[in-house]
């Protein structure tokens, strides 16, 4: 449930776009003016324009599906763009909230997944074990690459003005951090990814085992050189970064869309059937 925003910095609503209307300029037109809602666009080529537009017009966004560095590092100059143009038109900027949702697990899911395959392909046990040690360590170290360059970008000369006049980091929110793998630790990307302005949207069972038995302690920020090394590593044994991030954007847009078209036709099959009780009535 909502509360009421006390701050540009606390409790919002986000409210998920149909597939189609980030590609629509309606889409963002002044609809929205309610003060603690996000509206939620996915980081597409198509989005992140959006994504500025609804900002400039003092609409906060959660930007959805951020997968790699390169397009958070996009959203992130879509949000301090937008304040830019805000504030230079001497409009307020103050309450203006937004997040980057930056998706953790399933990074692991496709690149495991890639990791198994090509131990299954290799008889080389050498190579089997370092495959092996691979696995698990991509969202991770993605997620805190992203969590430096947040550092990078807003500390930086640039936004320090925007901050002067009130402006709010756009905070990274942690998405799809349960753990899929029941080999690795229940609360894993809850206990890894823990810092200063960070977001963590974790499903119930993972609340309720962090609660359990999580560790609460500054660790977004450890082994950044380890982050770089597994990344580096992934492109020299053909498992390509650019790849994986574009496949799981793909797949994610098309879950959305899928999970809109369901909700549709089951609506569309309730009215149906009350048609038709009518009529028999």
């Amino acid at each position: 449930m909502a509360k009421t925003a006390t701050s540009a910095s606390k409790s919002h609503l986000t409210w998920r776009m149909t597939p189609r209307e980030p590609f629509q300029r309606y889409a963002v037109s002044g609809k929205w003016s309610i003060a603690n809602l996000l509206i939620k666009i996915p980081a597409t080529f198509e989005g992140i324009p959006a994504v500025q537009q609804a900002l400039t017009e003092g609409i906060n966004v959660n930007i959805t599906l951020i997968f790699s560095i390169e397009f958070y590092k996009q959203v992130t100059n879509a949000y301090i763009s937008a304040l830019e143009t805000r504030h230079n038109e001497g409009k307020d900027i103050s309450r203006m909230a937004s997040v980057a949702s930056f998706f953790v697990s399933r990074v692991d899911t496709l690149v495991d997944k890639l990791l198994e395959d090509k131990a299954k392909a290799t008889s080389n046990s050498d190579e089997q074990q370092k495959l092996k040690s691979l696995e698990g360590k991509a969202a991770i170290a993605n997620a805190r690459l992203v969590y430096q360059e947040f550092k990078r970008i807003f500390h930086s000369p640039r936004f320090e003005k925007l901050q002067q006049a009130g402006a709010h980091v756009q905070r990274p929110l942690w998405a799809s951090t349960s753990t899929k793998n029941p080999a690795y630790r229940d609360v894993l990307y809850a206990e890894e990814l823990i810092g200063p302005d960070t977001v963590d949207t974790m499903p119930h069972e993972t609340i309720e085992n962090f609660r359990d038995h999580g560790r609460v302690s500054m660790t977004v920020e450890n082994d950044i050189p380890q982050a770089h090394a597994v990344l580096a590593t992934l492109e020299e044994i053909g498992i390509h970064y650019d790849q994986v991030t574009q496949q799981l954007l793909d797949e994610g847009v098309q879950k959305f869309a899928d999970s809109f078209h369901q909700l549709l036709e089951g609506i569309e099959s309730k009215r149906k059937a009350l048609e038709e009780r009518q009529v028999k009535s």
